[in-house]
């Protein structure tokens, strides 16, 4: 008897597939993901479901929030815009950590979890997974801490 899927098998294969999609944009378009590379990245088809944009503004964001991704209109075709915290912009070398961790959200919806948009973003940087973690969490506490 064939054994049954469960949601966690499902949430491995994502992470899995996300890290695999990363080091195929790595291999693309590394070994240096800057903006103009991310630029790249999010006009392929091939990296990115669904056309999205960059928009330095923290009105739509969360407190201590640097990045969210928002959809433009009822249907994903529509496209996106990536919300950056501003703080991310006087950084550019940020950039990149920033809008890689929403675009699990783009490709693969709200089923994309944290741990899956750390493999991609780590993937895509070349990087451990903890790695990319710790410089997401980095950014976040200096984004909570600039609003305070």
């Amino acid at each position: 008897m064939a054994r049954q899927l469960t949601v966690d098998d499902a949430r491995q294969s994502l992470e899995t597939h996300a890290a695999a999609k990363g080091a195929e944009i790595r291999e693309k378009y590394g070994p240096h993901i800057g903006w103009h590379a991310l630029q790249s990245i999010l006009s392929d088809r091939t990296c990115v479901r669904y056309p999205c944009e960059i928009v330095f503004d923290a009105g739509p964001l969360l407190e201590g929030e640097f990045a969210h991704a928002k959809a433009k209109g009822e249907r994903p075709e529509d496209g996106c815009v990536i919300y950056v915290h501003p703080y991310v912009a006087v950084q550019p070398d940020r950039v990149p950590d920033a809008v890689l961790y929403q675009l699990v959200l783009v490709n693969y919806g709200d089923f994309a979890s944290a741990a899956d948009a750390e493999a991609f973003g780590a993937a895509v940087l070349g990087i451990s997974p903890q790695t990319y973690y710790e410089r997401i969490c980095q950014l976040a506490d200096e984004i909570g801490a600039a609003e305070a």
